[in-house]
């Protein structure tokens, strides 16, 4: 499904800090629709903290600087849900209360009404990721490459404007790491989506092609 191309997500001077101590030295960074930028750097030097300044959920503990702009739109002090950034996490965190297709459901925008409607919608996305068949299933008994996957098409469902990826291929083992990169960049590109991905993995930033930021442990 693709979609109009988005404007690209700029970072003006991001700073982080955690009881003084500096986590993000200051940070500007640009990233253009259907591009994938990577911020890679060791676990506790702060990338998962960016991505919640991004997305609007850092805990009040840090102190974070800078502004944050998606094309002319500044969504520094917006509440998460008015920001349109999807996330990707290491666990996929599928509801085990719902079905697959009412995991899909629940990410639909309200403006897609109707039954019929928004049952095509989830049928789409399910024959996009290879799992057609599968909108009456229990998330449990998908393999973890399933899940991963129906987890990529409800954040995309949400129409995003930017997608954000917190090590979201960290609990794969080789082959279905590599095939689930290759699934996330290729439908985030094919939205035009500005994509930003943290990684402690080279191979990550490799697959991602674009452009590296490299951070150090405070």
């Amino acid at each position: 499904m693709k979609q109009a191309l988005l404007a690209p997500l700029h970072l003006a001077s991001v700073r982080i800090d955690l009881a003084g101590r500096e986590l993000i030295p200051p940070l500007t960074l640009d990233v253009e629709p259907g591009e994938c930028a990577t911020i890679m750097g060791p676990s506790g030097c702060g990338k998962s903290t960016l991505l919640a300044f991004i997305s609007g959920t850092i805990d009040p503990v840090f102190r974070a600087t800078g502004r944050v702009t998606i094309g002319a739109r500044d969504i520094t002090v917006l509440p998460p849900e008015h920001r349109h950034i999807g996330i990707q996490f290491q666990d996929d965190l599928l509801f085990p209360h719902l079905s697959v297709g009412d995991n899909l459901a629940f990410a639909l925008p309200a403006r897609v009404r109707g039954r019929s409607q928004r049952r095509a919608r989830i049928e789409q996305a399910l024959a996009e990721a290879d799992l057609s068949g599968f909108a009456d299933r229990d998330p449990a008994t998908l393999s973890g490459g399933q899940r991963a996957r129906v987890a990529l098409m409800r954040t995309l469902l949400s129409e995003p404007h930017v997608l954000l990826l917190d090590e979201p291929f960290n609990k794969l083992d080789a082959q279905l790491r590599h095939d689930f990169r290759r699934f996330v960049f290729e439908h985030a590109a094919d939205r035009g989506l500005p994509t930003l991905l943290v990684t402690h993995d080279a191979t990550d930033a490799q697959a991602a092609g674009g452009r590296v930021i490299g951070l150090a442990r405070p």
